[in-house]
Protein backbone atom coordinates (compact mmCIF):
# COMPACT_ATOMS: atom_id res chain seq x y z
CA UNK A 1 0.00 0.00 0.00
CA UNK A 2 1.37 3.29 -0.80
CA UNK A 3 -0.29 6.71 0.27
CA UNK A 4 0.34 9.76 0.75
CA UNK A 5 -2.04 12.41 2.30
CA UNK A 6 -1.56 16.18 2.02
CA UNK A 7 -2.82 18.98 3.76
CA UNK A 8 -1.97 21.12 0.23
CA UNK A 9 0.29 19.09 -1.49
CA UNK A 10 3.58 20.53 -2.21
CA UNK A 11 3.01 24.15 -3.25
CA UNK A 12 4.08 25.44 0.69
CA UNK A 13 6.91 22.09 1.00
CA UNK A 14 9.09 21.16 -1.62
CA UNK A 15 10.44 18.39 0.36
CA UNK A 16 6.78 16.41 -0.26
CA UNK A 17 6.90 16.53 -4.13
CA UNK A 18 10.22 14.77 -3.59
CA UNK A 19 9.09 12.28 -1.54
CA UNK A 20 5.37 11.65 -3.90
CA UNK A 21 8.45 11.09 -7.04
CA UNK A 22 10.22 8.33 -4.69
CA UNK A 23 7.20 6.94 -3.62
CA UNK A 24 5.61 6.57 -7.46
CA UNK A 25 9.16 4.95 -8.37
CA UNK A 26 9.13 6.07 -12.13
CA UNK A 27 10.75 8.59 -13.89
CA UNK A 28 8.85 12.11 -13.45
CA UNK A 29 7.92 12.27 -17.36
CA UNK A 30 6.96 8.78 -17.52
CA UNK A 31 4.46 9.52 -14.65
CA UNK A 32 0.98 9.46 -15.25
CA UNK A 33 -2.01 11.03 -13.11
CA UNK A 34 -5.51 10.59 -12.59
CA UNK A 35 -6.80 13.86 -11.13
CA UNK A 36 -9.97 13.75 -9.24
CA UNK A 37 -12.22 16.80 -8.64
CA UNK A 38 -15.47 17.62 -7.97
CA UNK A 39 -17.71 19.19 -11.42
CA UNK A 40 -16.40 22.72 -12.27
CA UNK A 41 -17.17 24.52 -15.62
CA UNK A 42 -13.78 24.86 -16.90
CA UNK A 43 -11.92 22.69 -14.67
CA UNK A 44 -8.88 23.88 -16.63
CA UNK A 45 -9.66 27.63 -15.45
CA UNK A 46 -9.60 26.65 -12.06
CA UNK A 47 -7.06 28.64 -9.94
CA UNK A 48 -6.83 25.74 -7.85
CA UNK A 49 -6.53 23.27 -10.63
CA UNK A 50 -3.42 25.10 -12.30
CA UNK A 51 -1.90 25.34 -9.04
CA UNK A 52 -1.97 21.62 -8.69
CA UNK A 53 -0.24 21.50 -12.47
CA UNK A 54 2.20 23.94 -11.50
CA UNK A 55 3.40 21.77 -8.67
CA UNK A 56 3.62 18.63 -10.54
CA UNK A 57 5.75 21.13 -13.23
CA UNK A 58 7.61 21.75 -10.07
CA UNK A 59 8.79 18.00 -10.09
CA UNK A 60 9.17 17.27 -13.83
CA UNK A 61 5.64 15.92 -14.35
CA UNK A 62 4.34 18.01 -17.81
CA UNK A 63 0.32 18.99 -17.79
CA UNK A 64 -0.04 16.40 -20.90
CA UNK A 65 0.38 13.44 -18.50
CA UNK A 66 -2.64 14.52 -16.19
CA UNK A 67 -6.14 13.17 -16.97
CA UNK A 68 -8.84 15.09 -15.40
CA UNK A 69 -11.72 12.90 -13.41
CA UNK A 70 -15.11 15.14 -12.35
CA UNK A 71 -17.21 12.58 -11.39
CA UNK A 72 -19.35 13.00 -14.56
CA UNK A 73 -19.24 9.06 -15.36
CA UNK A 74 -19.22 5.89 -13.91
CA UNK A 75 -15.28 5.40 -13.87
CA UNK A 76 -14.47 2.20 -15.93
CA UNK A 77 -11.01 -0.03 -15.89
CA UNK A 78 -10.32 1.99 -19.11
CA UNK A 79 -10.34 5.46 -17.49
CA UNK A 80 -7.55 3.89 -14.99
CA UNK A 81 -5.73 2.07 -18.22
CA UNK A 82 -1.28 3.41 -17.42
CA UNK A 83 -2.60 5.64 -14.59
CA UNK A 84 0.08 5.62 -11.82
CA UNK A 85 -1.40 7.80 -9.20
CA UNK A 86 -4.90 8.33 -8.12
CA UNK A 87 -4.92 12.06 -7.07
CA UNK A 88 -7.96 13.56 -5.17
CA UNK A 89 -7.88 16.76 -5.00
CA UNK A 90 -9.43 19.28 -2.33
CA UNK A 91 -12.81 20.65 -1.81
CA UNK A 92 -16.27 19.55 -0.13
CA UNK A 93 -15.52 16.39 1.78
CA UNK A 94 -19.31 15.52 1.70
CA UNK A 95 -19.29 15.60 -2.33
CA UNK A 96 -15.89 14.00 -2.92
CA UNK A 97 -17.42 10.88 -0.64
CA UNK A 98 -20.81 11.21 -2.36
CA UNK A 99 -19.09 11.37 -5.99
CA UNK A 100 -16.58 8.16 -5.10
CA UNK A 101 -19.51 6.14 -4.15
CA UNK A 102 -21.88 7.11 -7.13
CA UNK A 103 -19.39 6.92 -9.81
CA UNK A 104 -17.59 3.60 -8.27
CA UNK A 105 -14.15 4.91 -7.74
CA UNK A 106 -14.48 3.98 -3.85
CA UNK A 107 -13.98 0.67 -5.07
CA UNK A 108 -11.69 1.45 -7.78
CA UNK A 109 -9.13 3.03 -5.36
CA UNK A 110 -8.98 0.28 -3.26
CA UNK A 111 -8.63 -2.03 -6.01
CA UNK A 112 -5.65 -0.12 -7.41
CA UNK A 113 -4.01 0.56 -4.67
CA UNK A 114 -3.90 -3.43 -4.09
CA UNK A 115 -2.34 -3.71 -7.22
CA UNK A 116 0.45 -1.36 -6.16
CA UNK A 117 -0.84 2.02 -7.67
CA UNK A 118 -0.34 4.86 -5.57
CA UNK A 119 -3.01 7.16 -4.02
CA UNK A 120 -2.34 10.88 -2.69
CA UNK A 121 -4.64 12.91 -1.58
CA UNK A 122 -4.99 17.28 -0.56
CA UNK A 123 -7.30 18.17 2.00
CA UNK A 124 -10.69 16.48 1.56
CA UNK A 125 -8.91 13.74 -0.85
CA UNK A 126 -6.74 12.72 2.53
CA UNK A 127 -10.13 12.74 4.29
CA UNK A 128 -11.74 10.45 2.48
CA UNK A 129 -9.60 7.60 2.97
CA UNK A 130 -9.49 7.82 6.49
CA UNK A 131 -12.24 5.33 8.41
CA UNK A 132 -15.09 8.61 8.51
CA UNK A 133 -14.96 12.10 7.32
CA UNK A 134 -16.29 13.11 10.64
CA UNK A 135 -12.87 15.53 10.65
CA UNK A 136 -14.23 17.63 7.93
CA UNK A 137 -17.14 19.30 9.87
CA UNK A 138 -15.01 19.87 12.79
CA UNK A 139 -13.18 23.65 11.29
CA UNK A 140 -14.00 26.07 8.83
CA UNK A 141 -16.58 23.01 7.94
CA UNK A 142 -17.31 21.96 4.73
CA UNK A 143 -21.17 22.05 4.58
CA UNK A 144 -23.11 19.02 3.95
CA UNK A 145 -24.94 19.95 0.85
CA UNK A 146 -25.52 16.46 -0.74
CA UNK A 147 -27.02 15.39 2.49
CA UNK A 148 -24.94 12.64 2.88
CA UNK A 149 -25.74 10.58 6.21
CA UNK A 150 -22.91 7.82 5.85
CA UNK A 151 -19.77 9.59 6.64
CA UNK A 152 -17.84 6.18 6.63
CA UNK A 153 -14.50 6.92 4.49
CA UNK A 154 -12.79 3.71 2.38
CA UNK A 155 -11.17 3.24 5.98
CA UNK A 156 -7.74 2.47 4.10
CA UNK A 157 -5.67 4.26 6.87
CA UNK A 158 -6.54 3.51 11.07
CA UNK A 159 -6.81 7.07 11.79
CA UNK A 160 -8.52 10.62 11.08
CA UNK A 161 -6.37 13.23 9.69
CA UNK A 162 -7.14 16.82 10.11
CA UNK A 163 -5.88 19.46 7.53
CA UNK A 164 -4.79 23.11 7.37
CA UNK A 165 -4.13 22.51 11.01
CA UNK A 166 -2.31 25.93 12.89
CA UNK A 167 -2.42 27.61 16.59
CA UNK A 168 -5.81 29.13 15.68
CA UNK A 169 -7.62 25.76 15.37
CA UNK A 170 -6.04 24.25 17.90
CA UNK A 171 -8.64 24.33 20.64
CA UNK A 172 -11.64 23.33 18.41
CA UNK A 173 -9.56 20.69 16.69
CA UNK A 174 -8.61 18.81 20.37
CA UNK A 175 -12.13 19.39 21.46
CA UNK A 176 -13.58 17.24 18.61
CA UNK A 177 -10.94 15.03 18.36
CA UNK A 178 -11.33 13.86 22.12
CA UNK A 179 -14.96 13.79 21.71
CA UNK A 180 -13.96 11.56 18.24
CA UNK A 181 -11.65 9.28 20.30
CA UNK A 182 -9.96 7.85 17.44
CA UNK A 183 -6.46 8.56 16.59
CA UNK A 184 -6.29 11.95 14.65
CA UNK A 185 -2.90 13.43 12.97
CA UNK A 186 -3.19 17.48 12.60
CA UNK A 187 -1.29 18.29 9.28
CA UNK A 188 -0.34 21.95 8.83
CA UNK A 189 0.06 22.69 5.25
CA UNK A 190 3.59 21.64 5.34
CA UNK A 191 3.34 18.36 6.45
CA UNK A 192 1.88 14.95 4.81
CA UNK A 193 1.22 11.92 6.26
CA UNK A 194 3.30 8.88 4.28
CA UNK A 195 1.77 5.15 4.16
CA UNK A 196 3.91 2.31 3.13
CA UNK A 197 2.06 -0.51 3.59
CA UNK A 198 2.01 -1.01 7.39
CA UNK A 199 4.01 1.94 8.28
CA UNK A 200 3.26 5.87 8.48
CA UNK A 201 5.45 8.46 8.99
CA UNK A 202 4.80 11.91 9.18
CA UNK A 203 6.93 14.20 6.72
CA UNK A 204 7.63 17.78 6.09
CA UNK A 205 8.70 18.98 9.37
CA UNK A 206 7.54 21.80 12.06
CA UNK A 207 5.77 20.38 15.66
CA UNK A 208 3.94 16.27 14.87
CA UNK A 209 0.17 16.86 16.75
CA UNK A 210 -1.41 13.54 17.04
CA UNK A 211 -4.93 13.63 19.90
CA UNK A 212 -5.66 10.27 21.54
CA UNK A 213 -2.57 8.49 20.59
CA UNK A 214 -3.63 4.78 22.34
CA UNK A 215 -0.62 2.09 23.21
CA UNK A 216 -2.32 -0.08 19.73
CA UNK A 217 -1.96 2.86 17.29
CA UNK A 218 1.40 2.86 15.56
CA UNK A 219 3.22 5.76 13.26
Amino acid sequence: MKLLLTSAGWWKNPEIGQEFIRLVNKKPPEIRILLVMTPTKHVKDNKYAIRMLRQFKSVGIPKENVVFYRFDKNISDNDLKNIDVIFVFGGNTFEYLDGLRKSGLDKKIVSFIKKGGVYVGLSAGSYVVCPTIEAASWKHADKNRVGLKNLRGLNLVPFLITAHFNDEVHKVVSRSAIRSKRPTIALTDKQAVLVRDESAFIIGGGETTIFNFTKGFKL
